[in-house]
């Protein structure tokens, strides 16, 4: 309980994800590794469009309360319910992009808006 009350926002946020990940089954970020297939879940931080090569790419981060990753769907300018502050659960192979975790044109599945 002591531990509870000295914690930050962002901390008490990342533990209630980590819980979230553990709860659905899904794989926590940090223990991903590259061209592993994987099941994520977690929130949006961040949704940007972000042209790679000419072709136009919707970006985004995923947080999961241990780590990060990008996913990017090629192709696409908008998605329905893609936006900062959503949860997703990501399923695709991972891959490393400047040493950063990646999810191309995953299947993901929207959470339901009344669990934030």
């Amino acid at each position: 309980m002591l531990d509870r009350l000295s914690s930050s926002q962002e901390e008490l946020h990342s533990e209630e994800l980590q819980q979230e990940t553990r709860a659905v089954g899904c794989t926590r970020i940090k223990d991903c590794s590259d061209r592993q297939i994987v099941s994520v879940t977690g929130t949006l931080r961040t949704v940007t469009l972000r042209p790679r090569a000419g072709v136009p790419a919707l970006e985004a981060e995923l947080f999961d309360g241990s780590a990060a990753l990008d996913v990017v769907w090629l192709g696409r300018r908008s998605i329905a319910g893609i936006e900062p502050g959503r949860r997703i659960i990501a399923s695709g192979r991972i891959s490393m992009n400047r040493g950063r975790p990646v999810l191309f044109n995953p299947k993901y599945e929207l959470r339901p808006v009344g669990q934030e």
